[in-house]
Protein backbone atom coordinates (compact mmCIF):
# COMPACT_ATOMS: atom_id res chain seq x y z
CA UNK A 1 0.00 0.00 0.00
CA UNK A 2 1.10 3.49 -0.74
CA UNK A 3 -0.32 6.55 1.09
CA UNK A 4 -0.17 9.77 0.50
CA UNK A 5 2.77 11.16 2.28
CA UNK A 6 4.93 8.80 -0.01
CA UNK A 7 3.58 9.86 -3.45
CA UNK A 8 6.55 11.15 -5.71
CA UNK A 9 6.18 12.28 -9.50
CA UNK A 10 6.33 9.05 -11.74
CA UNK A 11 4.62 6.50 -9.19
CA UNK A 12 1.81 4.75 -10.36
CA UNK A 13 -1.29 4.02 -7.67
CA UNK A 14 -4.92 2.70 -8.60
CA UNK A 15 -7.43 4.77 -8.09
CA UNK A 16 -11.29 2.91 -8.08
CA UNK A 17 -9.82 -0.06 -10.17
CA UNK A 18 -8.28 2.79 -12.66
CA UNK A 19 -4.10 3.31 -12.51
CA UNK A 20 -2.56 6.73 -13.06
CA UNK A 21 0.72 8.25 -12.74
CA UNK A 22 0.97 11.06 -10.71
CA UNK A 23 2.44 13.93 -12.64
CA UNK A 24 2.17 16.67 -9.94
CA UNK A 25 1.49 16.49 -6.55
CA UNK A 26 1.00 19.16 -3.57
CA UNK A 27 0.82 18.92 0.05
CA UNK A 28 -1.80 21.61 1.50
CA UNK A 29 -2.28 22.42 5.24
CA UNK A 30 -5.09 24.43 5.50
CA UNK A 31 -5.37 26.91 8.63
CA UNK A 32 -8.46 24.75 9.76
CA UNK A 33 -9.97 21.50 9.26
CA UNK A 34 -7.82 18.50 7.71
CA UNK A 35 -4.92 18.33 5.37
CA UNK A 36 -4.81 17.27 1.87
CA UNK A 37 -3.13 16.40 -1.10
CA UNK A 38 -3.83 17.85 -4.36
CA UNK A 39 -2.51 15.81 -7.02
CA UNK A 40 -2.45 16.18 -10.79
CA UNK A 41 -2.89 11.96 -12.37
CA UNK A 42 -2.42 10.74 -15.89
CA UNK A 43 -4.80 7.66 -16.76
CA UNK A 44 -2.79 5.26 -18.21
CA UNK A 45 -5.18 4.21 -20.25
CA UNK A 46 -6.04 6.82 -22.62
CA UNK A 47 -3.48 9.39 -21.16
CA UNK A 48 -6.10 11.68 -19.94
CA UNK A 49 -5.23 14.32 -17.38
CA UNK A 50 -7.14 14.81 -14.16
CA UNK A 51 -7.16 16.69 -10.92
CA UNK A 52 -7.92 15.10 -7.92
CA UNK A 53 -7.73 15.80 -3.60
CA UNK A 54 -6.87 12.94 -1.30
CA UNK A 55 -7.28 13.21 2.19
CA UNK A 56 -3.62 13.28 4.11
CA UNK A 57 -2.72 9.87 4.61
CA UNK A 58 -5.06 8.04 2.41
CA UNK A 59 -4.02 4.72 1.09
CA UNK A 60 -3.94 3.02 -2.22
CA UNK A 61 -2.82 0.17 -3.94
CA UNK A 62 0.90 0.89 -5.66
CA UNK A 63 1.09 -0.64 -9.57
CA UNK A 64 4.15 -2.64 -10.08
CA UNK A 65 6.17 -0.93 -13.22
CA UNK A 66 9.08 -2.31 -15.02
CA UNK A 67 11.10 -0.64 -17.79
CA UNK A 68 12.50 -3.48 -20.32
CA UNK A 69 14.72 -2.43 -23.52
CA UNK A 70 12.90 -3.54 -26.27
CA UNK A 71 13.28 -2.91 -30.19
CA UNK A 72 10.65 -1.04 -32.00
CA UNK A 73 9.97 -2.33 -35.33
CA UNK A 74 7.43 -0.67 -37.16
CA UNK A 75 3.98 0.80 -36.91
CA UNK A 76 1.59 -0.69 -39.38
CA UNK A 77 -1.23 1.28 -39.07
CA UNK A 78 -3.40 0.08 -36.19
CA UNK A 79 -0.60 -1.35 -33.89
CA UNK A 80 2.75 -1.02 -32.88
CA UNK A 81 5.45 -3.80 -32.70
CA UNK A 82 8.04 -4.48 -30.58
CA UNK A 83 10.76 -7.54 -29.68
CA UNK A 84 12.41 -8.02 -26.91
CA UNK A 85 16.11 -7.64 -27.32
CA UNK A 86 16.76 -11.07 -25.48
CA UNK A 87 14.30 -13.60 -25.99
CA UNK A 88 12.85 -11.75 -29.33
CA UNK A 89 9.48 -12.36 -28.32
CA UNK A 90 7.55 -9.98 -30.27
CA UNK A 91 4.65 -8.21 -28.69
CA UNK A 92 1.83 -5.28 -30.20
CA UNK A 93 0.16 -2.18 -28.59
CA UNK A 94 -2.11 -0.36 -30.40
CA UNK A 95 -0.96 2.65 -32.15
CA UNK A 96 -3.24 4.81 -30.52
CA UNK A 97 -1.94 4.10 -27.11
CA UNK A 98 0.82 5.38 -28.25
CA UNK A 99 0.20 8.05 -30.58
CA UNK A 100 2.42 10.79 -28.40
CA UNK A 101 5.51 8.92 -27.84
CA UNK A 102 5.81 6.93 -31.41
CA UNK A 103 6.03 10.54 -32.85
CA UNK A 104 10.14 10.40 -31.39
CA UNK A 105 10.75 6.84 -31.88
CA UNK A 106 11.99 5.71 -35.41
CA UNK A 107 11.94 1.78 -36.30
CA UNK A 108 14.78 -0.71 -35.38
CA UNK A 109 15.57 1.97 -32.46
CA UNK A 110 15.72 0.80 -28.81
CA UNK A 111 13.48 2.06 -26.53
CA UNK A 112 11.93 1.40 -22.67
CA UNK A 113 8.54 -0.17 -22.71
CA UNK A 114 6.74 0.19 -19.44
CA UNK A 115 5.13 -2.44 -18.04
CA UNK A 116 2.47 -2.00 -15.91
CA UNK A 117 1.16 -5.21 -13.79
CA UNK A 118 2.70 -7.09 -16.84
CA UNK A 119 1.00 -5.64 -19.04
CA UNK A 120 2.88 -3.44 -21.64
CA UNK A 121 1.10 0.24 -21.46
CA UNK A 122 3.89 3.30 -22.65
CA UNK A 123 6.88 4.61 -23.96
CA UNK A 124 9.65 5.84 -21.54
CA UNK A 125 11.20 8.87 -23.50
CA UNK A 126 14.44 10.75 -23.35
CA UNK A 127 14.30 14.11 -22.63
CA UNK A 128 15.30 14.89 -25.92
CA UNK A 129 16.03 13.52 -29.11
CA UNK A 130 17.95 13.86 -32.33
CA UNK A 131 16.54 13.75 -35.54
CA UNK A 132 17.27 14.51 -39.41
CA UNK A 133 14.72 17.01 -40.92
CA UNK A 134 13.51 15.20 -44.67
CA UNK A 135 11.64 17.97 -45.58
CA UNK A 136 11.38 22.15 -45.14
CA UNK A 137 10.92 24.76 -47.20
CA UNK A 138 14.18 26.95 -47.56
CA UNK A 139 14.24 29.92 -45.58
CA UNK A 140 14.97 32.79 -47.59
CA UNK A 141 16.95 36.10 -46.28
CA UNK A 142 14.93 38.85 -45.32
CA UNK A 143 11.80 36.93 -44.43
CA UNK A 144 11.48 38.96 -41.31
CA UNK A 145 12.54 42.34 -40.66
CA UNK A 146 14.67 40.97 -36.63
CA UNK A 147 16.41 38.26 -38.32
CA UNK A 148 14.03 35.76 -36.31
CA UNK A 149 11.30 33.51 -37.47
CA UNK A 150 10.49 29.79 -37.72
CA UNK A 151 9.00 27.57 -40.07
CA UNK A 152 7.75 24.13 -40.00
CA UNK A 153 10.03 20.83 -40.59
CA UNK A 154 9.36 17.35 -40.77
CA UNK A 155 11.41 14.62 -39.11
CA UNK A 156 12.52 11.75 -40.01
CA UNK A 157 9.75 10.19 -38.22
CA UNK A 158 7.09 11.83 -39.62
CA UNK A 159 6.32 14.56 -36.78
CA UNK A 160 6.48 18.16 -37.45
CA UNK A 161 8.20 20.87 -35.49
CA UNK A 162 8.72 24.57 -35.95
CA UNK A 163 12.39 25.49 -36.58
CA UNK A 164 14.23 28.67 -37.03
CA UNK A 165 14.53 29.56 -41.11
CA UNK A 166 18.11 28.69 -41.35
CA UNK A 167 17.54 24.76 -40.62
CA UNK A 168 17.83 22.99 -43.81
CA UNK A 169 16.63 19.42 -45.53
CA UNK A 170 19.65 17.03 -44.10
CA UNK A 171 20.22 18.75 -40.92
CA UNK A 172 19.72 16.96 -37.76
CA UNK A 173 17.48 18.81 -34.79
CA UNK A 174 17.69 18.29 -31.35
CA UNK A 175 13.84 18.31 -29.70
CA UNK A 176 12.59 18.22 -26.42
CA UNK A 177 9.90 15.07 -26.57
CA UNK A 178 7.95 16.87 -23.54
CA UNK A 179 6.52 19.92 -25.54
CA UNK A 180 7.97 19.03 -29.18
CA UNK A 181 9.80 22.53 -29.28
CA UNK A 182 13.16 22.77 -31.61
CA UNK A 183 16.32 22.74 -29.28
CA UNK A 184 19.12 23.09 -31.41
CA UNK A 185 21.05 22.04 -34.25
CA UNK A 186 23.23 19.07 -33.90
Amino acid sequence: MLSTNQFKNGNHIEVDGTVFKVLEFQHVKPGKGGAFVRTKLRRTSDGAVIDRTFRAGEKFRSVRTEARKMQFLYADGTDAHFMDSESFEQIAISESDLADPLKWVQPNETVDLLFIDDKPSDIQLTASVELEVTHTEPGVRGDTASGGGNKPATLSTGATVQVPLFVNIGDRVKVDTRTGAYMSRV
